[in-house]
């Protein structure tokens, strides 16, 4: 300790202020806990400020663009329309992002959280240091929540820079690339891809694997890559990315497809490959905290480490890599530092892709089922069947609902199709509560609404359909 230096005693300090930083914060002030929270660079961390919220602002804007140009087939013309790229950043950053930034960080201070600037290291399991540019402070904790997330793994050839992009580079561009290539057809990649061609751009998508979006099953990932192919992109599987080159005005992205040596020339290549944990360079060594091979924190189901009043959770964690993920998790060990008997639960944790159309899922997969030993059955429903679809002039998808063969119990739901993303927040409700197709089917849904295909999709699993 540099002489001086007195420690400033903590109760419950948070590290990070995504968003399981700041939820974890939030809940443990609720819970009677004197908080802090450290964060080095932004309040609400990569998701509110480079990662979902700001993507999804540009997919709105694609979305809109594309509208104003061809609405044909709603009997609606317009001529002379033009993006103004830079008006469409500045609303996606004043009008979204800083919106949501300022509301978290007016949330913190509601709730009497002290915000701490700076990059905290741990000097032992009750003791912290939080680093500034020009000074440094000692702190002596009782209960500690990590949360410092992820960020995107560079791949060799590929240095982040210039005109080879991560995905931070990739949402704050000045201008619609006319030609972007994208290393990695995952969920950031297949997003992002989307959103800049609905905005002009030509994009290609390079991926590693036999089909983009890998999580998800095929005949829904299907309906994605023909929507992909209406806008002109171009999507090459089992690609493995070797170098890219920068040549100043452009960047020249040399691959390889079934050992054949392949490149292409875009404005910019923006590399989404996966993201690793921010566990290094914490000082988790000097607590005991054991971290595994990938960097990942093994924890217990209230998110404690091997050392009892240290707790991790999100991305630095096992499991998927989602912000409701880390925000659930964030409740559970604020209330578990307060006492409260609580575990995490992910029977019921959904995951989508807004995606052109949007993908959902949520429980078990019917080979999932199958898998965990299960007798279960699988029954699909289109969109094409449901008069609110139709009406948005968006019948491409379907719902699918897995069930226990016995007595029709929901155990997995799978959705793709406009709407998917807010649909499936139901089918987790059913999940978690253990309701059958007979529940749901029972359950009056309001018409003209997209939801009636649940109700459309229980039906059928009842052997009972009325539309189809």
């Amino acid at each position: 300790m540099v002489v001086g230096d007195f420690a400033i005693e903590l109760d419950t300090v948070v590290i990070g202020a995504g968003p399981g930083g700041y939820v974890a914060a939030i809940r443990a002030a609720e819970m009677g806990q004197k908080v802090a929270i450290v964060e080095k660079e932004y309040i609400g961390g990569v998701c509110l400020n480079v990662g979902c919220i700001p993507s999804k602002a540009l997919i709105s804007a694609g979305h809109h663009y594309q509208e104003s140009l061809d609405s044909k087939l709603f009997g609606v013309s317009s001529e002379n329309v033009k993006l103004d790229f830079t008006a469409t950043q500045e609303w996606k950053q004043n009008g979204v992002v800083n919106k949501l930034t300022s509301g978290v960080g007016f949330l913190l201070k509601k709730h009497k959280v002290e915000v701490l600037e700076g990059e905290a290291y741990f000097v032992d399991d009750h003791t912290l240091r939080v680093i500034h540019p020009d000074s440094a402070q000692t702190y002596s904790f009782n209960n500690a929540i990590v949360a410092t997330g992820s960020r995107p793994i560079e791949i060799p050839g590929f240095k982040f820079g210039g005109r080879v992009l991560d995905s931070t580079g990739g949402l704050a561009l000045k201008e619609v690339p006319k030609n972007f290539v994208i290393i990695g057809g995952g969920v950031i990649g297949a997003e992002l891809g989307g959103a800049y061609a609905n905005l002009g751009a030509n994009v290609t998508i390079l991926e590693g694997s036999p089909q983009i979006l890998p999580t998800y099953e095929k005949d829904m990932v299907k309906i994605v890559e023909d929507e992909f192919k209406k806008k002109g992109m171009t999507v090459i599987t089992n690609a493995m990315a070797k170098e890219a080159v920068d040549n100043g005005d452009s960047v020249t992205i040399k691959y390889a497809v079934d050992g054949k040596e392949e490149s292409i020339t875009a404005d910019y290549v923006m590399v989404t490959v996966g993201r690793r944990p921010n566990t290094d360079e914490l000082g988790l060594e000097q607590t005991g905290v054991e971290i595994g091979e990938r960097g990942l924190i093994t924890v217990d189901k209230q998110g404690r480490t091997n050392v009892s009043n240290i707790f991790a959770i999100g991305d630095i964690v096992p499991g998927a890599a989602l912000a409701h993920k880390a925000s659930y998790e964030a409740k559970i060990a604020a209330e578990a530092i307060s006492g409260k008997k609580v575990a995490v639960d992910y029977k019921a944790m959904p995951a989508v892709a807004f995606t052109d159309p949007e993908l959902a899922s949520v429980g078990m997969t019917i080979a999932e089922a199958k898998e965990a030993g299960l007798e279960a059955k699988a029954f699909k429903f289109p969109f094409s069947g449901n008069g609110r679809a139709l009406s948005l002039g968006k019948t491409e998808g379907f719902i699918r609902l897995v069930t226990t063969v016995e007595d029709n119990v929901l155990i997995g739901a799978q959705l793709a199709g406009v709407g998917a993303s807010d649909m499936v927040s139901e089918l987790a409700l059913a999940i978690e509560s253990g309701m059958n197709a007979e529940d749901i089917a029972l359950t009056i849904h309001p018409h003209p609404s997209l939801g009636e295909i649940v109700m459309d999709a229980s039906e059928l699993a009842l052997g009972m359909p009325i539309h189809i």
